[in-house]
């Protein structure tokens, strides 16, 4: 199934938090990198605004046919990225629970995206992506669980340098 490595990085993600308090979850690192929580929060405004443009995308008659993009190196964190101002976490006190909620309900929403497309709508339309240009909305999907991979690290070291205070 195409969701297989997103729901086993999902998994993943939920399992490095399991031991935070709220407090350690909303704490940021030393280096004034993101919280746990504002990677999670990036993460859910991330996939929400993704099946966003794939809808509509989906709906655009001129929207453009696209050769696949090696998306496998978006789990490369050499490679820094600025993210877009709309996926920016705020700075404001969420729970472990709120955050976990915010990410099922933006994984619905993706999948809800995926089953009302055509596989034909999927490989013949494209969006925008800020580093590889133009991909295909069929590597939309998978995109999301190579992102959240390359979160995941970055997780685990916010929350190695936040415990190590306590």
């Amino acid at each position: 199934m195409i969701f297989e490595n997103n729901n086993k990085v999902r998994r993943d993600l939920f399992k490095a938090i399991e031991g935070l308090s709220d407090d350690q979850f909303n704490a940021k690192p030393s280096n004034e990198g993101w919280s746990p929580k504002q990677i999670l929060e990036h993460l859910a405004l991330m996939e929400t605004v993704i099946a966003k443009n794939i809808s509509q995308e989906i709906k655009n008659p001129t929207s453009l046919k696209a050769m696949k993009k090696p998306i496998g190196v978006s789990t490369n964190r050499i490679i820094k990225v600025e993210a877009p101002g709309y996926t920016s976490p705020t700075d404001d006190y969420h729970t472990k629970a709120e955050m976990k909620e915010a990410l099922h309900y933006s994984r619905l929403y993706l999948l809800d995206v995926y089953e009302s497309a055509t596989k034909e709508e999927l490989n013949e339309k494209s969006f925008k992506h800020p580093i590889f240009g133009q991909i295909p909305l069929c590597q939309w999907f998978p995109f999301v669980g190579l992102h959240e991979k390359r979160h995941l690290k970055q997780l685990k070291l916010t929350i190695e340098d936040i415990t190590k205070k306590d």
